[in-house]
């Protein structure tokens, strides 16, 4: 049997639509400027053309000379299309990296989901029913991606998509990104918008999680794995990390096989009800 899943948000899956939404609704006003833009411009020629064919029909040649070379100026100021990807890639200039850098958030959002998937769909392959994947819980310190529970205990999971050589000292994160070649390009801070590093994204929801149990009778630690899901993620110098930092989810595999089993089926279930009602009654607040 497969091992259960419970959805309870998807919060990079709504964003990724957000993303998209606002980028289209760019395009689309982006679209009707230029339309306007050109009728505006197909009007003005015709005008100059007026005049022109009217200058020559009187044999104003003077003004038909003027005119002709007013009408090839204004042809020339045709208004540039906007510059809007095609199949993923960039157009032109003002436009086009606005609508780049739309783009680009997308992609990255999209490798973000395709991520958190991966540790789904690995978890998935190796843990039967007894086990049971809870995904976007929420409380009152932050979300968790993936909450694993089971036999042998429960897990949160951070889930990561960096293309880079992370390293932390205690809740300080940072890291290295190295272009093809293996030159350091790019070094900097691991933070989300509110300034918190990745290991206390994990940690405060977490400790908030392991306290609402212990105070509902289920005195059950909850484990943090901190998973980065890039091809090229690397781990650099990790000093006193409080969290477990991983690369594969055969690290989250082994250390659940390497725990005892003490919780009882009927445990499991108050316990995954218990979070879906905590979850229910935060209504929906956000990640930061």
């Amino acid at each position: 049997m497969v091992m259960r899943v419970v959805e309870l948000s998807n919060h990079p899956g709504r964003m990724l639509s957000e993303a998209r939404g606002q980028r289209q609704t760019a395009e689309q006003l982006e679209r009707s400027r230029y339309d306007k833009a050109v009728a505006r411009h197909e009007a003005s020629v015709r005008r100059a053309r007026r005049a022109r064919d009217q200058a020559r029909a009187q044999r104003q040649w003077l003004s038909w000379l003027r005119l002709a070379l007013a009408v090839r100026r204004e042809r020339r100021q045709a208004p540039a299309p906007p510059a809007l990807r095609a199949g993923g890639r960039a157009g032109g200039r003002a436009a086009g990296r606005a609508t780049g850098r739309d783009f680009d958030r997308e992609e990255i959002l999209a490798a973000g989901l395709a991520g958190e998937e991966l540790v789904a769909t690995g978890l998935d392959r190796r843990l039967g029913d007894e086990w049971t994947l809870i995904r976007g819980y929420r409380n009152r310190r932050g979300e968790i991606d993936h909450l694993l529970l089971g036999p042998r205990g429960v897990v949160a999971i951070e889930v990561k998509y960096r293309n880079a050589t992370v390293h932390c000292d205690g809740d300080d994160w940072r890291f290295d990104k190295y272009d093809n070649y293996g030159n350091l390009r790019e070094q900097g801070r691991l933070a989300d918008g509110g300034g918190r590093s990745p290991s206390v994204q994990l940690n405060e929801p977490a400790d908030a999680l392991q306290e609402l149990l212990r105070a509902r009778g289920h005195a059950v630690p909850v484990q943090r794995v901190l998973l980065f899901t890039h091809p090229r993620s690397r781990l650099g110098h990790l000093r006193r990390a409080t969290v477990h930092v991983a690369t594969s989810v055969d690290f989250v595999i082994d250390l659940v096989n390497g725990s005892t089993p003490t919780l009882t089926a009927r445990q499991l279930s108050a316990m995954r009800q218990l979070i879906e009602r905590d979850h229910r009654s935060r209504g929906g607040a956000r990640k930061s």
